[in-house]
């Protein structure tokens, strides 16, 4: 896992939303595993600083729901989930950064 982004931090920053939504898909996950998932994606190594606002913002929209969860030997910790809603956006998301990508490509000979 690398602390460093593959991407320029502005591309990391234009894609968070989608990540957490994206790193959300298989299943629930607490804060820290989320980061985790996140940096073997290839967007370094986050802070809570930058993980937790998105979290907010993302569950302020509907698109996540939150739940302590009982953690057993430690502290409860809240874990995350996507909702219908936030599958939906998630998979919006998706395809305009598709679009996006294929704007941006030129054609060989062009």
């Amino acid at each position: 896992m690398s602390e460093t982004p593959r991407w320029p931090a502005a591309w990391v920053r234009a894609a968070l939303d989608l990540a957490v939504l994206g790193a959300l898909a298989d299943g629930p996950r607490h804060g820290y595993a989320i980061a985790q998932e996140l940096q073997v994606r290839g967007f370094g190594r986050l802070r809570g600083g930058s993980l937790y606002p998105v979290l907010a913002r993302l569950e302020e929209g509907g698109h996540v729901a939150a739940a302590w969860v009982d953690a057993g030997s430690g502290p409860a910790r809240k874990d995350y989930r996507l909702t219908p809603e936030g599958r939906a956006h998630l998979a919006r998301g998706l395809a305009s950064w598709a679009e996006l990508g294929d704007a941006l490509r030129t054609e060989e000979g062009s």
